[in-house]
C-alpha cells in the first residue's frame, strides 16, 4: 500500500485557514464603494470629490484585477496537478491553491477589497461608465485636457452614444484641446502596439512597424495568460438550479472545470475584440505572423520571414498563396525552417481544450460553438504580395458556426393584408416609413381605452420592473416604470384594479396580435414573446441640454454594430423574436418620439409621434434599428409587444394569463395563483 505524507486531518486543517483567514495586511479602498460615493458626490455637484473618488475607484479596480492575475499565477505554479494522482492527493492541491490564493490577495487589498461586487457595478466597469463621469466633471472644472481623454475613453467603448459623440466634437473644437489628448486610457497594449504597426507598415516603414509587431504578440501571450487567470474565479452555472442541485462531488468539479475551460477558450475571441464592439477581429493573431513575413523579407531577413510564414500555416494549413510563399523562402536560403514554438504551443494548447470542451459539454448539456476564432481572409494575388488584411484586419467577423445571419424574417416579406378590426387605420406603410416590414396604424384603440390603460397603468406599474430592477435603465433622467400582463391580472383577481381594465390589458394586446399577423401576411401564427405596459416619466430638474436618447437605437433580435454596419444574431440578443410593436397610450408629453434609423445608428429613416391609440409594428431584424427620443417633460405610455413565429419561446406569463383567462370565462373560481413568480422579463424598447 503507498505511503501518503500527509494525513486527513492536514487537509482539513488547510480548508479550515482558507475559510479563518486572518487579519488582513492590505489597505485598497473597495472600487464599489469609492465609485458609490463618486456618484452621490456628482449628484451632489461636488465634482472634485468626483474626480477623487472616481479616478481611487479605477485604480482600485485594476490593482484588484491585477492582484487576482498574479496570485492566481503564483499559487498555480507554487501547487501544480503534476503529481496529483490519487483523491487525497488532488484535494490537497485543490485546498493549498485555494488557501494560497486566499492568503495572497487578503495581504495585498485587505479583506474589505474582497466582498463580491454586485453585477452591475462589474457590468459598469466593463463599460466604462466611470469614464462618463469623469469626462462631465472634468469639464466642469474646466481640466480640458483629462476631460477630452475620459471621454474618448468611453466613447472607444460606446460607439453608439450619440451624446458622446457630441461631446467630442464639441472637445475638439475647444481651445485648449489638441488631439494628443485624445487617447484610450484603457487601451489595450496587444490591440495598441498591432495598431501602431499596421499604420506604420501601411507607409512602407517596416523596421519599425516589424518593432510593434513584435511587441503586439509578446503582449498578447502576455494578455491571454491573465485572461485564462481571471478564468479561475467563481462560475456561473445558467439553465440549472443549484438549489436544487443534487449531482455528485465529480460531476459538480466537472461543471466547475467545464465553465473554467469555455472561460480560458473564450479568452481567443475577447483579446481579439476591440472595447464596445460584438465580434472579434478578423484573423486577428495569425495576421501578426502574416505581416510579420512580409515585412521581414522587405528587409531581406528571409529566415524570420520563413518562420513567421511557417507560424502562419499553423493557423491556417494548406493556404495556397502563404505555402507559395513558404517555397519561396526555403529556396532562398537553402534550408527550412520550423514555426515559432510559441505559435505551436498555443494553438497544440486551443485543440487540446476544444477536445475537453466537447466531452465536458455532453456532461453539462450546454451549447458549444465549435470552430476557431480565426478565419483566413481569402483570395491574394501574387506570392510577393502584401499580406492579406492591410485593409481588412478591422473587419469583423462572426464564430465560424454562426455565419452571416440573414436579417429578414425567415418567410417570404409581405404586407398589406387585413387590418381586422373596421376602427384601425392604416397612416403609413414600410414605403411611407423608408424601410421594410413596418407599419403605422392609428385607432387600434379608443380614447376610453386609452384612460383605463393608462389609469391601471399608475396603479400597477413598479419602478425597474422589466429592466432588471434598474428605475433608470437607459438614462438617468428618466424613470421607467413597468408592468406585464399576468400581474395585472393579479392584481384585478386580488381586488386591487379593476378586474376589468385587467382583462382590458390582455383584450388590447391580444389585438394588437391578431392585427400584426394578419396585416404582415404571415403563414404562421404569431405567439407572444414578452408583453410589458411600460410609462417612462422626464425626471423634474434633469431636463435642461439634454442631447441624450430615451433608449439608445438597437434592434430586437440582433446585436447591432453601427461602425461594421452588421446586426449580429447572437447572445445576449433575444434572437427568437420575429415582429415587434408598440401600442400607444397617450401623447400629452415633450419628446418621446419614435425613430427609425440605417445601421449606422445616426442616420433617422422615419419619426412616429405617439398619441392615444397609434400603434408602429415592424419586423425585428437588422432591417429595422430603432429609438425613443428623449422624454424632456411629462410621461409616456404604451404596452409593448414582442412576437416570435417560434412556439418554444412562447412567453411563459402569457400562458399563464391565457390559463386565468380561460377559468375567468369559465366562471370558474378554482384557479390557482402562484405568488412567488418571478420572470426575468426583457428589455423594453
Amino acid at each position: 500500500m503507498d505511503v501518503v505524507h500527509f494525513s486527513i486531518g492536514s487537509i482539513l486543517s488547510i480548508a479550515l485557514q482558507a475559510l479563518l483567514l486572518s487579519s488582513s495586511y492590505g489597505s485598497l479602498e473597495p472600487y464599489d464603494l469609492l465609485y458609490n460615493n463618486a456618484v452621490e458626490a456628482f449628484y451632489r455637484k461636488d465634482y472634485k470629490d468626483v474626480v477623487r473618488h472616481m479616478e481611487g475607484a479605477l485604480r482600485s479596480y485594476a490593482e484588484v484585477r491585477q492582484t487576482k492575475v498574479r496570485c492566481r499565477l503564483r499559487c498555480q505554479n507554487q501547487h501544480p496537478f503534476d503529481s496529483a494522482s490519487m483523491d487525497l492527493q488532488f484535494f490537497d492541491v485543490v485546498l493549498r491553491r485555494s488557501y494560497c490564493q486566499n492568503e495572497c490577495i487578503e495581504e495585498k487589498v485587505g479583506t474589505q477589497s474582497m466582498h463580491k461586487i454586485s453585477e452591475d457595478v462589474i457590468q459598469d466597469f466593463h463599460r466604462r461608465i466611470p469614464y462618463n463621469y469623469l469626462q462631465l466633471a472634468y469639464q466642469k472644472l474646466k481640466q480640458l485636457d483629462k476631460a477630452a481623454a475620459a471621454a474618448h475613453t468611453y466613447f472607444q467603448a460606446n460607439p453608439e452614444s450619440v451624446e458622446m459623440d457630441q461631446n467630442l466634437e464639441q472637445y475638439k473644437a475647444l481651445e485648449g484641446t489638441d488631439l494628443d489628448h485624445f487617447v484610450d486610457r484603457e487601451a489595450r497594449p496587444h490591440q495598441r502596439s498591432f495598431s501602431a504597426g499596421v499604420k506604420l507598415y501601411d507607409n512602407a516603414n517596416y523596421e519599425e512597424a516589424i518593432s510593434l509587431f513584435e511587441e503586439a504578440l509578446q503582449e498578447y501571450y502576455r494578455a491571454d495568460v491573465e485572461c485564462r487567470a481571471l478564468c479561475q474565479g467563481p462560475q456561473r452555472f445558467e439553465e440549472q438550479d443549484h438549489i436544487l442541485y443534487r449531482y455528485s462531488l465529480y460531476q459538480l468539479i466537472s461543471d466547475h472545470f467545464t465553465q473554467v475551460l469555455h472561460c480560458e477558450h473564450e479568452c481567443v475571441r475577447d483579446l481579439s475584440t476591440r472595447p464596445g464592439r460584438l465580434s472579434p477581429m478578423e484573423n486577428y493573431l495569425p495576421l501578426h505572423y502574416d505581416y510579420l513575413q512580409f515585412a521581414y523579407y522587405q528587409l531581406n531577413m528571409v529566415e524570420e520571414a520563413l518562420a513567421c510564414a511557417q507560424s502562419y500555416l499553423l493557423f491556417h494549413e494548406g493556404d495556397e498563396f502563404m505555402t507559395e510563399n513558404v517555397e519561396y523562402y526555403r529556396e532562398a536560403i537553402g534550408h527550412d525552417l520550423k514555426p515559432r514554438e510559441k505559435a505551436e504551443w498555443y494553438l497544440r494548447r486551443h485543440e487540446q481544450e476544444l477536445e475537453l470542451l466537447m466531452i465536458g459539454s455532453d456532461n453539462m448539456h450546454v451549447e458549444l460553438t465549435e470552430g476557431h476564432y480565426w478565419t483566413s481572409t481569402g483570395g491574394r494575388e501574387d506570392s510577393n504580395r502584401i499580406p492579406s488584411g492591410t485593409d481588412g484586419w478591422m473587419e469583423y467577423v462572426p464564430i465560424s458556426e454562426k455565419k452571416n445571419f440573414t436579417l429578414a424574417p425567415p418567410q417570404e416579406l409581405r404586407e398589406g393584408g387585413p387590418l381586422v378590426y373596421d376602427s384601425v387605420q392604416l397612416i403609413q406603410n414600410s414605403q411611407a416609413l423608408n424601410g421594410t416590414q413596418r407599419v403605422l396604424l392609428d385607432d387600434v384603440m379608443s380614447v376610453e381605452e386609452c384612460a383605463e390603460l393608462k389609469n391601471l397603468a399608475h396603479t400597477i406599474t413598479m419602478a425597474g420592473d422589466g429592466y432588471r430592477g434598474k428605475m433608470s435603465p437607459h438614462t438617468p433622467n428618466e424613470r421607467f416604470e413597468g408592468a406585464t400582463v399576468l400581474k395585472a391580472l393579479q392584481y384585478g383577481y386580488e381586488g386591487r384594479v379593476p378586474l376589468k381594465s385587467a382583462r382590458l390589458f390582455y383584450d388590447v394586446s391580444e389585438r394588437a396580435r391578431r392585427i400584426i399577423e394578419s396585416y404582415f401576411l404571415l403563414n404562421s401564427t404569431l405567439h407572444f414573446s414578452y408583453t410589458h405596459l411600460v410609462c417612462r416619466t422626464a425626471i423634474t430638474g434633469q431636463q435642461d441640454h439634454r442631447n441624450d436618447l430615451s433608449h439608445p437605437i438597437h434592434a430586437d433580435n440582433c446585436l447591432l454594430d453601427p461602425e461594421a454596419n452588421e446586426c449580429w444574431k447572437e447572445a445576449p440578443a433575444y434572437t427568437y423574436r420575429d415582429y415587434s410593436a408598440l401600442l400607444y397610450l397617450n401623447g400629452d408629453f415633450e419628446g418621446g418620439e419614435f425613430i427609425f434609423t440605417e445601421m449606422d445608428a445616426k442616420t433617422v429613416t422615419a419619426q412616429v409621434k405617439p398619441k392615444c391609440g397609434r400603434m408602429v409594428g415592424f419586423s425585428s431584424g437588422g432591417e429595422n434599428p430603432h429609438g425613443v427620443r428623449a422624454v424632456t417633460r411629462g410621461q409616456r405610455c404604451a404596452v409593448a409587444l414582442w412576437f416570435t413565429l417560434d412556439p418554444l419561446f412562447r412567453e411563459l406569463e402569457r400562458l399563464q394569463a391565457d390559463e386565468v383567462v380561460q377559468a375567468l370565462d369559465n366562471q370558474s373560481s378554482q384557479s390557482k395563483w402562484d405568488t412567488s413568480l418571478n420572470i426575468n422579463p426583457k428589455d423594453e424598447l
